[in-house]
């Protein structure tokens, strides 16, 4: 089991099954939604993903049709999206594990669109 949590902890969340293979996205949205270069994500198992604190301060915002972006309404801490295509399954935001995670990233995703003031300097597989 792993748990989670938003950056001013208000948001608790554990993950009671397994992780999946942890990405680097780099599309236009996980950009904006991330303020960063790429998001690091990792899918879970609905079923698997519980709030176990502050699910009244969880907020969602569809980033595009189908595309749900849950996050702390206090601090913002993006916490997970979800596919309305795909309702078995969140996508982990993998920043907010408060319990170490073995797994360590397979690939980038989105790199046509990544931020050009950002250089990959690793060997991972790179997916347009």
């Amino acid at each position: 089991m792993h748990n989670g949590s938003c950056l001013c902890g208000t948001v608790k969340y554990e993950v009671r099954g397994k992780i999946g293979a942890a990405i680097y996205c780099h599309c236009s949205r996980c950009r904006k939604a991330t303020g960063t270069a790429f998001a690091t994500n990792a899918a879970v198992a609905a079923s698997d993903f519980v709030i176990v604190e502050g699910q009244s301060a969880l907020k969602a915002f569809e980033s595009s049709p189908g595309v749900h972006r849950f996050f702390c309404s206090n601090c913002g801490s993006p916490i997970i999206s979800r596919r309305d295509a795909m309702p078995d399954v969140v996508r982990l935001r993998l920043g907010t594990l408060d319990t170490p995670l073995q797994a360590v990233p397979t690939a980038h995703y989105f790199v046509a669109s990544k931020a050009e003031w950002y250089e990959i300097h690793d060997d991972l597989p790179q997916f347009a």
